[in-house]
């Protein structure tokens, strides 16, 4: 139907509505006898006028007609105002790129099939609830989520907030100034609820994102603001906008999120896919070898590195850089963000960021195959370790000490730690030494599973390029292969049952015990009764006595008893099926992360 006989039948619809009985028909029951009624509303008030039962159908017909009619106007009326917003709308010039009307509507149905994430709610609470003169700031790493949140809510909306919903994506070159123009089109046109993703790329967004709040925000906008650099968005809370935004952070996904949302499900999995929402297997660390340097470090160097480095370029002229400015003048800040990334125990300390570079993996690997009691092998005897290892820095970007330019102190090292942390990438678990208890020392582990797994990935890349180590049999370079990204997935799935234990019970004390001889993986300490669980974490899935030698070790456990409290469960944490052997509960991890929650 055209614009003209759209008017015309909207037209005859209100004169033929206009000749019709509005209201409804009621009944009453007096005296075992029914009596109808026709009630309409005047001026305000309710009036009823009995209705004779010879004229009641006739009655009821024309009434019925008159709310057929009255949703064909309706219909008509709003199809008529969404071509108008529509013709309204392509004369609309934008400065950056802007999606409103059909291109919105199609942008966030790519998301209609996608499970919502836990946080979903916080974002639809701020879009869909009263007024408020503060932005809301959606940010975290790649691939967590952060534009199908964003989709999921407009898909959420009525027609009517559509009509008034815009998403103005962010490019490179684009301006603080564009978006300030495009947002001043938006609002003279009675737009009220804007997305704008990936803001952080403006160069000038840290220092002048005040606008957002304090002009748009606080005349009835509803401003998200979406973004990967996650400290670009932590320097503007703190001065900016300082207690005028909202902040969600969607970079940690718990075990038992990702299951539901991607319906996959296993541990290795979830490590494999780096902690990420990757819809389609596509994920940062994809399953084949790493065939070029931009392919290996594309995890670490976009998602942390150069977070980090762009966030500091920006605000205050570079002059938050501090002592770390002279690293990055010199291309050298990614180099020590990998050398912390790839260290086995993630120490942020000057020996880590200068010492000869040598693959904790690699020497890991190397000593449990010479200890296999099946079948020991020498690695280093079948590598050319100095080739794996320089293919490794290689990739990373890594520099030996004679290499770097600038002269690193504990000072970058401390500098690198406090980034990390407003990244929420970083979480300290106190690991405390027996019968010592008063020394405890920390441990640092990441919560991005990808920025290990990452490493563990290269590593095998780097060997499948070593010419010696292509000399061996197929069936023991599969075996080192294997044991390499198994080992790997060992120390990873022991700190996500770590961070997710610790963030799950924050009423409970969660550390590590450290004895002179082994430790305990994980201790659960209820102080106020006092009493512990103690844990050992494999990543096995079969169950072998030997996983609980330090758990039924009478020594350890007076020393833990004395020191945190009755020890009311043994544990083993692993990926088999749970059981109970010998009075140790084997608990599934995959059920246990799941169980966190409840």
């Amino acid at each position: 139907m055209n614009k003209s006989d759209m008017l015309s039948r909207i037209e005859e619809l209100e004169k033929e509505i206009s000749l019709l009985p509005s209201g409804s028909i009621t009944k009453k029951k007096m005296d075992g006898k029914v009596y109808y009624y026709h009630r309409i509303s005047y001026e305000g008030k309710r009036k009823e006028k009995y209705i004779p039962l010879e004229k009641l159908n006739d009655l009821y017909q024309q009434i019925q007609k008159r709310k057929e009619l009255e949703i064909e106007l309706k219909d008509l009326k709003n199809n008529s105002i969404t071509k108008q917003k529509q013709e309204k709308n392509v004369n609309l010039k934008f400065k950056t790129f802007v999606r409103i009307g059909e291109q919105l509507i199609k942008m966030a149905s790519l998301s209609k099939d996608y499970r919502r994430r836990e946080c979903y709610d916080t974002l639809s609470d701020f879009v869909f609830g009263k007024p408020q003169d503060k932005v809301f700031i959606l940010y975290g790493l790649r691939r967590t989520g952060k534009t199908t949140l964003m989709r999921q809510v407009i898909l959420n909306m009525t027609d009517e907030q559509l009509s008034k919903t815009a998403f103005m994506q962010i490019t490179q070159g684009n301006t603080l100034s564009q978006v300030y123009s495009d947002l001043k089109i938006l609002e003279d046109y009675g737009y009220k609820y804007i997305f704008i993703d990936e803001v952080t790329m403006l160069e000038d967004f840290i220092e002048g994102a005040a606008v957002f709040s304090d002009i748009y925000a606080a005349s009835g906008m509803k401003i998200v603001l979406s973004g990967t650099d996650s400290l670009g968005f932590a320097f503007t809370s703190k001065n900016q906008l300082y207690d005028r935004c909202i902040m969600l952070h969607t970079t940690f996904i718990p075990y038992r999120e990702f299951e539901r949302v991607l319906g996959i499900k296993g541990i290795d999995e979830y490590i494999r896919y780096g902690g990420t929402m990757s819809l389609g297997g596509f994920n940062y660390n994809d399953s084949s070898p790493f065939s070029t340097k931009e392919k290996a470090d594309d995890y670490i160097d976009s998602a942390i590195a150069r977070n980090i480095q762009h966030s500091l370029k920006y605000y205050q002229d570079g002059g938050h850089f501090h002592q770390l400015y002279d690293l990055y003048a010199k291309d050298e800040l990614t180099s020590a963000i990998n050398r912390v990334v790839e260290n086995l125990n993630h120490r942020f300390t000057k020996d880590v960021l200068t010492q000869a570079f040598k693959s904790s993996d690699l020497s890991i690997t190397s000593r449990n195959m010479m200890s296999d009691r099946k079948k020991p092998l020498n690695l280093e005897e079948n590598i050319d370790r100095s080739f794996v290892e320089k293919t490794l820095k290689t990739m990373f970007d890594i520099l030996e000490k004679d290499e770097q330019t600038v002269e690193i102190d504990d000072v970058h090292a401390n500098q690198i730690k406090e980034y990390f942390s407003i990244l929420d990438l970083i979480s300290d678990i106190d690991l405390i030494h027996l019968p010592r208890e008063k020394e405890v020392t920390k441990k640092t582990i990441l919560t991005q599973p990808g920025m290990r797994y990452a490493f563990a990935q290269a590593l095998v890349n780097s060997l499948l390029m070593d010419q010696k180590f292509g000399d061996l049999d197929i069936i023991d370079r599969n075996r080192v292969l294997e044991r390499v990204l198994d080992t790997v997935k060992g120390f990873i799935m022991e700190e996500i049952v770590l961070l997710e234990t610790k963030i799950a019970q924050p009423k409970m004390k969660v550390f590590q015990v450290q004895f002179a001889i082994g430790e305990f993986d994980m201790v659960v300490q209820n102080e106020s009764v006092p009493s512990c669980t103690i844990y050992e974490i494999k990543h096995s899935k079969e169950i072998v006595s030997d996983q609980y030698r330090h758990l039924i070790d009478e020594e350890k456990c007076q020393l833990t008893e004395r020191a945190f409290g009755k020890i009311i469960d043994k544990c083993v944490i692993y990926r088999g099926p749970s059981s109970q052997v010998e009075g140790i509960k084997y608990l599934n991890v995959e059920e246990y992360l799941k169980g966190l929650a409840k």
